[in-house]
């Protein structure tokens, strides 16, 4: 049954009954073994039976080394099966002594042969003759002949022997669709006299090789054929002692193919067909290195689409595609021949203008590329306005290598989007300075931590009804003595971009956890902490179990722990997010959501989020007092936070009127400057005295 089993197994990977199998199994005189890659037996003829003892449902299955071979040639075996499998080294036709059912020896001439079925599988054959019968001998000749000429048949690759002239004086195939010329009309003639003079030249300078060579040499080249055009890889060698040269043939159109479509896939975006970050780079390089020759500037322009993101959280990914590739065909529309328009990734583009004598030159184009968008993105019958940024950086003054342009370039655009976006900005020498100092800042931040520069300063968040502190949020300060003091707004995002983010929002969650407990203990009142954590936290897979320990050591309950994000966290929609939240939420921390209103979807997150806290940007609470629309609106999120069973904070309370009208309003909390601004550990200490 076992043995049924593997033969219907293999049956369905193996070719088990062709003509090559009739062919063997009328000859019962010559002993043939059919094994797969495992060196299994998948066939076994009569005459296998009749030399070595075993009938066909004794052999399928089993190993060749576990049937006929002493076990002194065991390992000789495997290997040399392993390495024509893998390295293509044959084995050689020899006289060997095997070993029959009954143990006995026996003396056979065994040679093999090797290839791949349609399935795509190694089989090998054994052909073993008895050499105690001169009569087996004899046929085996015969029959390897014949053998031969059916493998030769079963192969697609076309076979020629030539001298080393290149006169082609036989071939074999079984397939003659490929041949170039029909058999009559380049059998006695030289190769080079019958293919075309660009392939000739190919063969010449191979075959001159090939006879001060040893081992094999492979070369491609294709012909076209009256089925089309047809790749061909050839393998040539010589033989010297026979001073002739083999050549083996193979069609190997769908592989270039397939390898086309790689190359394509490796320089080209497969959304818009445009030139990706690495080809647009690469040409960039090259466009320098002709522009310095000819004396001529490079103009690189950096784009941006102005608030994708909304199409593609509103609209959905597939209309967020389609705007894409309208876009790459709009921005091919505007450029010139020679220039080149490339995908950097998302919905960021480069354009390389080359020969640009003036500014004035890429100043025409630029205006072209925003006139370009000016018209609505007609998607799935909807109306879609779209706008760009850009940012336009010029070699040599704006650099000269393809990382300092696209660099420049980008930061040009970021001042285009300050701008007020649907512009363009020119890359200057301020923007440089702004570089610069952010390079300071960068190289200054590594090491503030160990030299004790980030100190943590607290602003006290009050009760609106009572009165009271409730808590306070941590904000971080930095003190260096090259630098003096950088704000947040400058370093927070460098820290975030090099991931120094890591290490510093540590120690913050450590000291502000600390300090809480210290505060706890002084006051008797349990004070809540609110720690910001940024996106690039959330890539920490310590973080969690980081904050865990830092509760356990501080001695501070979980649910006076209140970690605050904004959207910017939430909007990647990455599932580490989505689960890091979720876990948050089990330990029992409170989560906040931070600037609310300044987003585009943070009602949706509120419902998929057990959020616990909400905290109303300032920006809104700033114009209460004399805007109606700013209170109806803050009154409208505080309504519905607490329809959500959220507690509203307000941010940047400043005067007495913005407090007044959010207590009318029902906000819970409040924090700004009215009350007290960000204050160091030891004096909140003593202002908190006053508002127990």
């Amino acid at each position: 049954m076992k043995s049924s089993n593997v033969e219907n197994g293999q049956t369905h990977q193996y070719v088990l009954n062709d003509s090559l199998h009739q062919l063997f199994d009328a000859v019962n005189i010559v002993s043939v073994q059919g094994y797969d890659e495992q060196r299994r037996v998948i066939y076994w003829n009569v005459g296998s039976e009749l030399l070595y003892g075993y009938t066909q449902k004794e052999a399928l299955g089993q190993k060749l080394e576990d049937l006929i071979i002493p076990k002194p040639m065991r390992e000789i075996v495997i290997g040399a099966h392993s390495d024509w499998l893998n390295k293509g080294i044959e084995i050689p036709a020899s006289e060997i002594t095997l070993c029959h059912k009954n143990g006995n020896d026996v003396n056979v001439f065994s040679s093999h042969a090797l290839f791949t079925n349609q399935y795509n599988k190694k089989q090998m054959y054994c052909i073993d003759v008895n050499l105690a019968d001169v009569k087996h001998a004899q046929s085996q000749v015969l029959f390897k002949e014949h053998m031969l000429e059916t493998i030769f048949d079963a192969i697609p690759d076309l076979f020629f022997l030539m001298e080393v002239d290149g006169t082609i004086v036989d071939y074999h195939t079984g397939d003659q669709k490929n041949l170039y010329v029909a058999p009559h009309q380049f059998i006695g003639k030289r190769m080079t006299d019958i293919l075309p003079q660009k392939v000739v030249s190919k063969f010449q300078a191979h075959v001159d090789k090939i006879l001060n060579k040893e081992g094999m040499i492979t070369f491609e080249y294709e012909l076209i054929m009256p089925h089309g055009v047809v790749h061909f890889e050839a393998r040539m060698s010589y033989l010297p002692k026979y001073n002739q040269i083999v050549l083996i043939i193979r069609d190997v159109s769908e592989q270039y193919k397939s390898a086309e479509i790689i190359r394509h896939q490796a320089y080209f975006d497969t959304l818009t067909s445009l030139p990706n970050r690495f080809l647009a780079l690469d040409r960039l390089s090259q466009m320098l290195t002709e522009a310095e020759r000819n004396n001529e500037k490079i103009a690189v322009l950096f784009l941006d689409l102005d608030d994708f993101k909304k199409i593609n959280d509103s609209l959905g990914h597939e209309v967020g595609d389609k705007v894409l590739i309208q876009s790459a065909y709009r921005l091919k529309q505007v450029l010139r021949e020679g220039d080149t328009v490339g995908r950097l990734g998302g919905d960021e583009f480069i354009v390389l203008l080359r020969g640009v004598t003036e500014h004035h030159d890429a100043l025409v184009i630029t205006e072209n590329l925003l006139k370009s968008f000016r018209e609505p993105f007609i998607i799935d019958g909807r109306e879609l306005i779209l706008t760009l940024s850009i940012g336009v950086a010029i070699s040599p003054e704006n650099g000269r290598c393809s990382s300092d342009l696209l660099r420049n370039a980008d930061t040009a655009m970021y001042q285009a989007k300050d701008l007020g976006r649907n512009t363009y900005s020119f890359f200057s020498k301020k923007m440089n300075t702004m570089m610069l100092r952010r390079f300071e800042i960068e190289e200054q931040m590594h090491g503030a931590l160990e030299r004790n520069e980030f100190v943590l300063y607290y602003q006290p968040q009050f009760d609106v009804k009572k009165q009271k502190i409730t808590g306070v949020e941590a904000l971080l300060r930095w003190y260096n003595s090259a630098l003096g003091n950088v704000t947040p707004d400058e370093f927070i995002p460098i820290a975030e971009h090099t991931g120094l983010i890591i290490p510093i929002g540590r120690f913050v969650i450590k000291q502000a956890l600390s300090f809480l407990n210290e505060w706890q203990n002084a006051h008797q009142q349990k004070f809540t902490m609110a720690v910001n954590l940024s996106p690039r936290q959330f890539r920490d897979k310590e973080l969690l179990g980081f904050i865990k320990d830092s509760l356990s050591e501080s001695n501070v309950n979980a649910e006076y722990l209140e970690l605050e994000i904004t959207e910017g966290v939430l909007m990647s929609g990455q599932s580490h997010i989505h689960d890091a939240l979720v876990e948050i939420s089990e330990l029992g921390i409170k989560l906040s959501m931070d600037d609310f209103g300044t987003g585009y979807s943070s009602l949706s997150y509120l419902r998929q989020y057990a959020f616990d806290v909400l905290k109303i940007d300032q920006s809104f609470i700033s114009g209460i007092p004399l805007n109606k629309a700013d209170c109806e609106l803050v009154n409208t999120i505080i309504a519905m936070a607490h329809s959500l069973g959220l507690t509203v904070v307000a941010e940047g309370v400043e005067t007495k009127e913005q407090l007044t009208l959010l207590e009318e309003l029902g906000c819970d909390l409040v924090q700004g400057y009215y009350f007290s601004k960000p204050i160091p550990a030891k004096q909140l200490l003593d202002f908190a005295v006053s508002y127990k």
